[in-house]
């Protein structure tokens, strides 16, 4: 008898933990995070935090760049106040592990739409229209594009494959080098142990605008990656909401002027917002 009792104390209390353990990341007990945004009033936003201009942690612990304000106008739009959204660092290899564990209510951090992440997450977007470029010194003259690249030495970071493009399709004679993080292959370009520096221009111009008049992006983009904004797969309803609150960032001119003090300073050429792809 006593270890039937024990056993029917025992259940209850673990079905009450496990409750609670269910409701640890929040935006999973939600169907949409247009629930999330309405019944919490709070967010938990994956970004980048090394990216000068788009997602950067500065040392006072504030995420700082053009993600960020986009991220923060779209959950102003879901009715979420920057003071309530929780920025939460997210890296490449992770975006769609955080979203689909619930760790993230949505992501904002240089992430490419692709049919095969559509298979896991849901898009909104694209808020931008990147291209793959050069980043090289301001006095630099001679590297125009990649194909100017046999002989040189090009460096992007481990495990990434803009570089390894450039060598197959543009310059099969160029040096590839790898660094850990791109911060580590721009200080190499501005010591003039390396050449240039390969991957989103968005991305390089970010850079580029922290080392103002040292640095350059080479204008020539050869290649498309269109940002979107990745949320939980089939929330159908964030999707629309997100996409609703794109276009009126696009509408309203704070797209522009977002991206204008992100990454103005390097010289950037602000592109016209790009076209939204609802599905």
């Amino acid at each position: 008898m006593f270890g039937r009792s024990l056993l029917t104390v025992f259940v209850p209390v673990v079905a009450v933990v496990a409750a609670a353990s269910g409701c640890g990341g929040g935006s999973e007990t939600y169907a949409s995070v247009v629930d999330k945004a309405k019944n919490d009033k709070k967010l938990v936003i994956g970004v980048k935090a090394d990216q000068p201009g788009l997602g950067l942690r500065t040392p006072d612990g504030a995420f700082t760049g053009f993600d960020i304000e986009v991220a923060k106008y779209v959950a102003r739009q879901l009715g979420v106040e920057e003071k309530d959204i929780t920025f939460k660092e997210t890296v490449s290899a992770n975006r769609e592990a955080f979203l689909e564990q619930g760790q993230v209510d949505m992501v904002v951090a240089t992430y490419s739409i692709t049919d095969a992440r559509k298979q896991k997450v849901s898009f909104a977007g694209p808020y931008f229209v990147a291209g793959q470029d050069l980043l090289v010194r301001s006095d630099e003259g001679a590297l125009t594009g990649p194909e100017t690249l046999n002989g040189k030495k090009l460096c992007s970071v481990a495990g990434s494959t803009p570089a390894q493009k450039v060598k197959e399709e543009y310059a099969k004679e160029v040096q590839l080098q790898e660094e850990r993080t791109y911060s580590a292959c721009v200080d190499r370009v501005l010591g003039g142990q390396l050449d240039a520096i390969t991957t989103d221009n968005v991305i390089l111009a970010g850079y580029a605008a922290q080392h103002t008049g040292k640095l350059k992006v080479v204008g020539k983009p050869f290649s498309t990656e269109k940002y979107g904004i990745g949320l939980k797969k089939d929330d159908t309803a964030g999707r629309k909401a997100v996409n609703d609150a794109l276009e009126k960032m696009f509408s309203d001119g704070s797209w522009t002027q977002a991206l204008q003090a992100s990454v103005g300073a390097s010289g950037f050429a602000v592109p016209q917002a790009p076209q939204l792809e609802r599905y």
